[in-house]
């Protein structure tokens, strides 16, 4: 999977605009939160934030901070959508536990080497269980579960 097609598949999970009380996030557009989007020199109404704006952020901020394109293709998307759901390092150290390497958050040539050398149906399996055990703990869990629940089950299903 490549970029574009990561990013369009993340608009089905991200939808437009949100501004929900359990959010630690906030106000988000296109998935985009607030504070991402003004750090990203973004001064408009969140509800009028550019899908193209939110695309170049995706890109930057998480795609390729997680190296997608260096990831096998069958994890690419996996891990892009756990650090756009749930932070950068977090998801890298998913990626981590789930292939049994030291879990610093940071993606190096160990982590790189070891996902390339492991099956990647197996693999993902046990990323999405390592997602989904800590979404469990979270406390605005009983807000959204329905939700993240299904995220996880179409990523397994994919």
């Amino acid at each position: 999977m490549n970029f574009d097609s990561a990013f369009h598949k993340l608009l089905g999970h991200e939808g437009g605009f949100s501004d929900h009380k359990d959010d630690p996030g906030g106000a988000t557009c296109w998935g985009v939160t607030e504070q991402v989007a003004r750090a990203s020199g973004y001064t408009g109404d969140m509800r009028q934030l550019p899908v193209q704006l939110a695309k170049d952020i995706y890109r930057q901020k998480y795609w390729d901070a997680v190296r997608a394109d260096e990831l096998p293709a069958a994890v690419r998307y996996q891990v892009f959508d756990a650090a756009v759901n749930s932070g950068v390092g977090q998801s890298i150290r998913w990626l981590q536990r789930a292939l049994g390497v030291a879990d610093d958050g940071k993606l190096g040539a160990v982590t790189l080497g070891k996902a390339h050398t492991e099956d990647p149906q197996a693999l993902v399996r046990k990323l999405l269980a390592q997602r989904l055990r800590f979404m469990t703990d979270l406390k605005n869990w009983p807000s959204f579960s329905r939700g993240w629940a299904r995220r996880i089950a179409d990523l397994m299903e994919a």
